[in-house]
């Protein structure tokens, strides 16, 4: 009976597992672990569109790199994906904050790409290939300094982020133009693991 009563409350004691995802692109597969306890808004709208096969026959179409980057005061290094054109999307969220949620921007971070408000992401993501602290809340690298939503991380498969982060560019664009991959790098699939 005491024995019983002790994994029990050991069990009670055990957090939650954190929900994973796996992507299969073109230049092979990583898996991400999303804080579904820090960040709960981020983490429920990333899997609604996970769940919806909105990022099968998505695209990583943006890297940033040394040689891309469209601003150099702040660089940073990360790639960008979006979901499949034509797949019906949500509106946008409120911004989960490094500051609040603690989690920050390092090497292997996920994170909602948004526009220029703060509340303004939707489906597009991003994975830093370098710690990236500009990112973060009190960063400069967005003007407003409320930094982007970083929800999660990559556990396996940086070698993947790192082969999409150098695939080939417009060599003849300039500005953010030059920050686009082509061809884009194709998602074959995303699912839950």
């Amino acid at each position: 009976m005491i024995a019983w009563l002790v994994v029990l409350l050991i069990s009670l004691q055990q957090p939650p597992a954190l929900p994973r995802v796996v992507f299969e692109t073109e230049l092979g597969t990583f898996e991400v672990e999303l804080e579904a306890v820090k960040a709960p808004v981020t983490v429920a709208n990333f899997l609604w569109y996970v769940d919806a096969g909105a990022y099968n026959d998505g695209m990583f179409h943006r890297t940033v790199r040394p040689g891309t980057e469209s601003r150099e005061d702040y660089p940073i290094q990360v790639i960008q994906a979006s979901r499949a054109r034509g797949k019906a999307g949500q509106p946008p969220i409120p911004l989960e904050r490094t500051s609040v949620t603690g989690v920050k921007h390092l090497a292997g971070t996920l994170s909602m790409a948004r526009a220029a408000a703060p509340d303004s992401a939707s489906s597009d993501f991003f994975v830093c290939v370098t710690d990236t602290p500009e990112l973060d809340f009190g960063g400069r690298r967005n003007p407003d300094g409320q930094g982007f939503a970083a929800f999660g991380r990559v556990v396996s498969g940086m070698d993947v982020i790192k082969k999409i982060q150098a695939a080939p560019i417009n060599d003849a664009a300039t500005g953010r133009a030059r920050e686009s991959l082509v061809p884009p790098i194709k998602i074959l699939k995303a699912y839950r693991k």
